[in-house]
């Protein structure tokens, strides 16, 4: 018996919409990368990109569990001496609320070409509004027990 490897001709993809309001950053990350990933299909392939598009929608009212909203630091460096620049969560959140998302999908994803392509299927907005209703993606309720109130 040989082992099935499925091809991207036979990949078929859906897109699905996540409202992100007042759901804890890291548990919808770890959603949102197994559904780029292709986790939950039958036909998972671990070199292949099996997965879905995402679409996560009202990012600026994410939420941090006890007090990391304060602790928690972004690190990023120019590249020269003396241009490592640092931001908190709070203040990322504020001026730039979808790249906390896509910095920690990026995190939860292969490193290389392959985690690259899976990413480019993520589209991330900070309001409820998004420009991808033509896809007709399927709303997706992840559990209550997730969100904090």
């Amino acid at each position: 018996m040989r082992t099935y490897f499925p091809s991207n001709t036979e990949v078929s993809r859906q897109w699905h919409l996540i409202d992100a309001q007042g759901l804890v950053l890291g548990r919808l990350a770890t959603e949102v990368a197994t559904l780029l990933r292709g986790k939950h299909k039958a036909m998972f392939t671990p070199h292949l990109d099996t997965g879905d598009h995402v679409i996560v929608i009202n990012t600026s009212q994410i939420v941090l569990t006890s007090d990391k909203a304060q602790k928690k630091i972004y690190y990023r460096h120019s590249g020269y001496p003396g241009g490592l620049r640092e931001k908190t969560f709070s203040d990322l959140l504020q001026s730039e609320s979808d790249e906390v998302v896509r910095r920690a999908v990026k995190g939860m994803l292969p490193k290389g070409p392959l985690g690259r392509q899976m990413l480019k299927k993520l589209k991330v907005y900070s309001g409820p509004t998004h420009p991808h209703a033509a896809q007709l993606p399927k709303q997706l309720d992840l559990a209550s027990a997730q969100r904090i109130s």
